[in-house]
């Protein structure tokens, strides 16, 4: 067990966390509380407020926003209502996503995988990016699966991101020869969007540094909770606490030791891919293209701008 020191917060600094009551969000919300406030952005109001209460139990100061990734009317209120607490905020986490072992829709009827992994985050993005001082950071969680080529990807079942276009996306088409197993294309493809957004914006916008991170399979996260209860019992009490020992795999701890450490840097980097020990990586060739990942944007961007802003 990871102990966490009572933290003493700097005043000046604000740190935003999505997807902060579990697994790798929660553990890195633990550890930016010693760095600043921390603004808990998540579905649940009672988890929230838990470890809202968990943080201040430690003399850290945290926020509630509650924000569903997969509506992004609520995504955009959540945005309005952080640039609201007029916090000075240093950095933005997305680490919110789900893994839907097959196809599930949103109450829009849009992809569940791709709304709530790569929509929503690049909608608060754009949303808070206005708002963000010089020099502030924006970290991506990603993953290595949207690369073809990764070979632990490929055994367990995936071949690759398999984009279309946004709107392909969104309706849950893939590129043909995808993988056999339900839901992987959507998620491989959604988070190959977390990727493309990073490097695109990390060229476009130079005042800020966006990075992203491959946190290695970590089964001590609730990322594959609809597996059902005897995959997440394994996960957690047997694959959990060998995870360090294997090449790829992490614990959710480690995972959070190298998030804070990107998002608290002063080095200045952006537009780089971290592996699951803090070691810079590549990501498939495809989102490598600049010309690739700058449409990506260009069409996350065209979608969303057809829903709604909240009145």
């Amino acid at each position: 067990m990871t102990e966490h020191h009572s933290p003493r917060p700097p005043a000046d600094r604000t740190w935003i966390v999505t997807g902060p009551t579990s697994g790798i969000g929660r553990r890195t919300a633990l550890e930016l509380a010693a760095h600043g406030t921390v603004v808990l952005v998540g579905r649940d109001p009672e988890r929230l407020a838990e470890l809202e209460r968990e943080i201040g139990s430690l003399g850290g100061r945290a926020v509630s926003v509650v924000a569903d990734f997969s509506d992004l009317a609520s995504v955009r209120r959540a945005a309005e209502r952080i640039v609201e607490l007029g916090l000075p905020l240093a950095g933005l986490l997305n680490n919110a996503g789900v893994f839907p072992l097959g196809p599930r829709t949103t109450a829009q009827g849009w992809d569940l995988a791709y709304t709530t992994n790569h929509l929503g985050p690049f909608a608060i993005t754009e949303a808070l990016v206005p708002h963000l001082p010089d020099g502030a950071h924006v970290v991506f969680v990603c993953s290595g699966v949207e690369d073809p080529e990764r070979r632990p990807a490929v055994v367990a079942g995936f071949r690759g991101a398999r984009y279309l276009s946004a709107e392909a996306s969104a309706r849950g088409e893939w590129a043909p020869g995808g993988s056999a197993k339900p839901g992987y294309d959507a998620y491989a493809t959604s988070k190959q969007g977390n990727l493309a957004t990073v490097l695109a914006l990390a060229r476009e916008t130079p005042r800020l540094r966006f990075n992203a991170v491959e946190p290695g399979f970590t089964p001590g996260s609730r990322l594959g909770r609809d597996a059902g209860p005897v995959v997440s019992f394994v996960s957690r009490y047997v694959l959990s606490p060998i995870a360090p020992l294997v090449r790829y795999w992490s614990t959710p701890g480690r995972a959070a030791r190298v998030l804070t450490e990107v998002l608290t840097s002063e080095s200045g980097a952006t537009g780089v891919y971290y592996d699951e020990r803090g070691r810079p990586m590549l990501g498939s060739a495809q989102v490598r293209d600049p010309a690739f990942s700058d449409r990506v944007v260009a069409e996350t961007r065209a979608l969303l701008a057809t829903v709604d802003h909240p009145g």
